[in-house]
């Protein structure tokens, strides 16, 4: 599969620089380059990329710009690269698949593309499904909800999510059951699992963290912290639009605004 890029950046020199970097990878085309981000929409509009390696500080609509600019059509895979490290938590939130600072390093370029490929097949595998379904329902309508029922979703297949999870802490490896974490909260590289009745410490980054765990059940709920949703027994309203979640345990989670959206499936 050939994974089609736009590249936005301000600075000619950093899209040379990028475009040199992107030559080790045979699946990648560039198909175009911007030096704006108007440009970035209208290009990312019409060319209907699989992936956009997307500046943030730019003049005139930055990178987030870009991404709201585009909300309306479905959008392609983002990358953020900048030099400016105090947007990572932004980027993340916007949902990027990973965050590069300038000068790229190569490693970290090779682990995002490989990424990409991950998400990308994914989808794939879910508009494959989507396809047959349709097919199924013209030409065998009455077997079209068995296979609704019994089909697995490939992309969403909690199989491929941890059931355990081993954390070296004060010498000892301690099997944790994912299903009794009630929430984790990020220290800089490690984390600190919290299962009702114990703590542990986990040296691991929050992102590698989530993508081992189940999406479903585990959500973040502040920038720092991710919680168990099946954990969850009660939502306690506070000021400026937050709230904290009570959980089996009685111990008590802040809901930042920005993950609003969370709460929002406990209340009806």
């Amino acid at each position: 599969m050939t994974i089609r890029t736009i590249l936005v950046d301000d600075e000619k020199l950093a899209i040379q620089g990028l475009q040199l970097r992107l030559q080790a990878f045979d699946d990648v085309e560039i198909i175009d380059t911007c030096a704006n981000g108007r440009e970035a929409i209208r290009k990312i509009k019409t060319e209907k990329p699989d992936l956009v390696f997307l500046d943030i500080q730019m003049p005139g609509f930055d990178g987030f710009s870009v991404v709201k600019g585009v909300m309306e059509i479905e959008p392609p895979l983002f990358v953020f690269v900048t030099a400016y490290e105090e947007h990572a938590i932004r980027a993340f939130e916007a949902n990027a698949v990973n965050y590069l600072m300038k000068p790229v390093d190569e490693q970290k370029l090779a682990d995002t593309i490989e990424r990409v490929r991950q998400r990308l097949a994914e989808k794939k595998s879910a508009e494959d499904a989507g396809q047959l379904l349709d097919v199924l329902a013209e030409i065998a309508p009455d077997r079209a909800a068995d296979f609704v029922d019994t089909a697995a979703p490939a992309p969403d297949n909690a199989d491929r999510f941890e059931k355990l999870i081993n954390v070296k802490d004060r010498g000892q490896i301690f099997r944790v059951e994912v299903d009794t974490i009630e929430n984790i909260e990020a220290a800089g590289d490690y984390m600190i699992i919290s299962t009702g009745d114990n703590s542990l410490v986990l040296r691991e980054t929050m992102k590698d963290l989530e993508r081992r765990l189940d999406p479903r059940k585990f959500q973040r709920v502040h920038r720092s912290t991710i919680v168990n949703l099946d954990l969850v027994r009660q939502v306690k309203p506070h000021t400026n639009g937050e709230c904290f979640l009570v959980l089996e345990s009685g111990a008590e989670v802040k809901v930042s605004r920005s993950y609003r959206d969370v709460v929002a499936r406990f209340v009806h």
